[in-house]
């Protein structure tokens, strides 16, 4: 239905925040959805980037425990389309819990989708998934099933995936997946290697450089995801996967000496070397034929003008960040 809201599911996230900033951009309305209370607007593109708030509700809820509710909303509103970010999220931490990360990313997330499916009124579910579930990479990686994750996280969010596939196979459900290259960008969580960075230059903090940074990665700009994000919930075909990334292939270790040299610091003053988390993949190089050929889809934010704006907004937020943590804080 073209009045009903679209749901962001996980709008506290980065990437769901930005979406729901892109979003209302475009005069859209949104009903934006997360387990936690919504964090400080520096964190919350949609509070800054656009004048639209009223085209946006917020609703505190849980995917593991208020299901009922969600789908309840869904059925109240009328919603036809369902943005899903919500996921646990990081990498080296799931080592430590894994239940955690396999109750929300798979058991509670089948859950819902095994809800959504009996829906007469879902058009479409957008799976905001990762390449992490491929497992480390070599060469450009076309959009596949064939998993090979090497975390807890990974095969968490690689077993809602291959649920998700069934679904789509069996019951026609209108999923679509998308899988996009590192993410950065002003409102970026702290604990990420780019906010991270910039913000120990400014406070002057020895930033820990796992591996030596080594590890290769596309890095995109949010804004050009949440325009492929949209454009692949409007017209990607059902049951397909799309790749969102950059042509542009860097090592984490050439963005900080990036940064490093914007900002004026000697690399080797900020950084100090540490070991490397458990599982890390060496790479992820992701085809993206498929989105430029099929959408008409093209990044259009060039990676140093991404990281510029990115200084300017820890800088220019300096005071409020540097109060805020500076580490994950995991929630069960």
């Amino acid at each position: 239905m073209s009045n009903a809201p679209v749901l962001v599911l996980g709008s506290n996230s980065f990437s769901g925040a930005s979406f729901c900033a892109h979003m209302l951009g475009q005069g859209k309305k949104i009903v934006a959805a997360s387990r936690s209370l919504e964090p400080i607007d520096a964190l919350l593109p949609y509070k800054w980037k656009h004048n639209h708030q009223s085209n946006l509700q917020f609703k505190q809820l849980d995917l593991n425990h208020q299901l009922d509710k969600i789908i309840s909303l869904v059925k109240r509103e009328k919603i036809s389309q369902v943005y899903n970010f919500a996921a646990q999220s990081m990498v080296g931490q799931s080592w430590e819990f894994p239940e955690h990360w396999f109750m929300t990313n798979a058991v509670s997330t089948i859950k819902l989708h095994n809800a959504l499916r009996q829906l007469d009124t879902l058009d479409k579910y957008i799976h905001i998934s990762t390449p992490e579930v491929y497992g480390s990479c070599k060469g450009l990686v076309p959009e596949h099933r064939k998993y090979h994750p090497s975390t807890p996280y990974a095969v968490s969010r690689a077993a809602a995936d291959m649920s998700l596939h069934t679904f789509s196979d069996v019951y026609d459900f209108p999923v679509v997946f998308t899988r996009a290259a590192n993410v950065f960008g002003e409102g970026q969580q702290l604990y990420r290697i780019i906010p991270r960075t910039i913000l120990y230059i400014l406070l002057g903090k020895k930033l820990p450089l796992h591996g030596g940074g080594h590890s290769t990665r596309s890095f995109i700009h949010i804004d050009d995801v949440s325009h492929a994000t949209q454009l692949i919930g409007d017209s990607g075909n059902n049951g397909e996967i799309y790749h969102i990334s950059t042509q542009r292939m860097i090592t984490i270790r050439a963005i900080v000496e990036m940064l490093c040299e914007m900002m004026n610091v000697p690399f080797e003053k900020v950084c100090e070397v540490t070991d490397d988390r458990l599982g890390k993949d060496a790479a992820y190089l992701l085809d993206t034929k498929k989105i430029r050929t099929e959408l008409s889809w093209e990044d259009k934010i060039e990676l140093e003008n991404g990281l510029q704006r990115t200084i300017d907004w820890v800088s220019n937020n300096l005071n409020t960040l540097s109060k805020q943590p500076l580490e994950y804080i995991h929630k069960a």
